[in-house]
């Protein structure tokens, strides 16, 4: 059996909401399996859904550019915020992205390889001059680039980056069609849907969310009681609603609740006299899934005492 840390407990509560001691015995039951654990969590009507993603803070920064039809987004780490507000830093951060609309890098050592820029070095070289300067630890992380009608947002100087690429026959210069290009971003930035549409989301996630639902309701005293047809009936209501929180069309735009996505889009489609698609959309948050180490400052300020005497 694992051993069960204070440490992952704590990490448990942050991802799910639920108490403490909740948490351990769920991590004991799946032998220390964070993710079973946050499944057995959810089963038991404990927690609601959880990411998997463990989006515990790193800093850095992410860029999102697009030129002449060619859009990038990427986000460079550093160790403090500290840093992530140093111009040169922001500087080097741009011209990476810039550096992945011009040469279109196969993978993140392509990338590396590659002449920054405006300049005439390489992009691991100029980290690598940065570092000097700055003398922190910085690093490149990830890139996507993208091709055709595509528009960028950055919320938070920086925290979040977004590419929506759109499908139309319209022009792709139409200020309309870049304004409903921009607000499909913030849509994006502000809830974070895991699918573009219902057709994307795999079976296996659909049969998952299920099982969930019904072991819910089978902790559910009121619920367990029914027939089971009456119970696989809520669960199909509850993957409706499954779908609305998670495919980007389907869910409530921001900008007016009252309409879908997908309807907001269709509405400046029939304004503008053509048709508009999303083809895909890319998110990435500044530090997501990237565990930060956690500084135990009083042991810090100890040891340099003890080293003093």
């Amino acid at each position: 059996m694992a051993a069960i840390s204070a440490k992952d407990v704590a990490a448990l509560r942050e991802r799910t909401g639920v108490g403490m001691m909740d948490c351990k015995k769920a991590l004991v039951e799946a032998d220390g399996d964070m993710d079973k654990a946050i499944v057995i969590l959810r089963e038991k009507g404990l927690a609601t859904q959880a990411s998997k993603a463990g989006r515990i803070a790193a800093e850095g920064l992410v860029s999102a550019i697009v030129k002449n039809g060619v859009g990038a987004v990427a986000e460079v780490n550093s160790e403090t915020d500290f840093v992530a507000q140093n111009d040169e830093f922001r500087s080097f951060v741009s011209n990476v992205t810039k550096t992945v609309i011009k040469t279109n890098p196969a993978n993140l050592e392509a990338l590396n390889a590659a002449v920054i820029e405006d300049g005439s070095i390489t992009v691991e070289e100029a980290l690598q001059e940065l570092f000097l300067k700055i003398r922190e630890n910085m690093k490149v992380r990830r890139f996507k680039r993208m091709e055709g009608i595509v528009v960028p947002y950055v919320h938070g100087g920086g925290t979040i980056g977004v590419l929506v690429n759109l499908e139309s026959d319209i022009d792709s210069g139409n200020d309309k069609l870049l304004e409903c290009g921009k607000n499909v971003a913030l849509q994006v930035a502000a809830m974070n849907a895991r699918f573009l549409s219902r057709a994307d989301v795999p079976a296996d996630v659909i049969e998952e969310e299920k099982k969930i639902m019904m072991s819910q309701m089978a902790e559910d005293p009121k619920m367990a009681s029914k027939p089971e047809q009456v119970r696989e009936k809520i669960v199909d209501g509850k993957i409706v609603k499954f779908y609305s929180d998670n495919c980007l069309l389907e869910q409530a735009y921001v900008k007016d609740s009252e309409m879908t996505v997908q309807k907001y889009i269709d509405s400046v489609a029939k304004e503008l006299g053509g048709s508009v698609k999303v083809k895909e959309y890319i998110r990435f948050e500044k530090g997501e899934g990237i565990e930060k180490k956690q500084d135990d400052f009083a042991a810090e300020v100890a040891n340099m005492a003890g080293g003093n005497k």
